[in-house]
């Protein structure tokens, strides 16, 4: 198998990962907006109690997983036989590893949140649910922006 079609297939792998984990970024705090105002212990709360923990633990964590095995994938492609290690170091690349590792860490946070509400111990309004649901695309757009355009300042 060729590098050329190693490395595309790696990309949109990588890409399909990305789509789906960014999917459930968005959509959990939308979830989240719903559930603040609900009762506790109502059918509606059981409901999204159980549609929020599906979320995280079946589609968002392994796609995470996925997008984080094969962005190292192509990082290691692009060191090993490509670019040299030396692009790492590149502002495009850093922004990059600064935008997954702020998703990675955004996604602990929701799966936190995901545990309180399963305990009625959630203490956040719609409000703060609605602010904090703009912080991944903000992210994304950073970092798509970043890597198609190469920026270098």
């Amino acid at each position: 198998m060729s590098l050329l079609l190693v490395y595309n297939l790696l990309r949109g792998l990588h890409i399909l990962a990305d789509m789906a984990w960014m999917a459930g970024l968005l959509y959990l705090p939308r979830l989240f907006v719903n559930h603040a105002n609900v009762v506790r212990e109502s059918e509606v709360d059981g409901v999204l109690k159980g549609m929020e923990s599906r979320l995280y633990r079946l589609i968002m964590t392994p796609s995470m997983a996925a997008a984080w095995m094969f962005g190292l994938g192509l990082v290691l492609v692009d060191g090993s036989r490509r670019l040299g290690w030396s692009f790492l170091l590149e502002p495009w690349a850093l922004t990059k590893g600064a935008g997954v590792l702020f998703l990675t860490g955004y996604h602990v946070f929701l799966g936190v949140h995901v545990r309180r509400f399963a305990e009625g111990r959630q203490s956040h309004g719609d409000r703060y649910w609605r602010i904090l649901n703009e912080l991944p695309f903000a992210a994304a757009i950073v970092m798509v922006l970043a890597v198609t355009t190469k920026c270098s300042a």
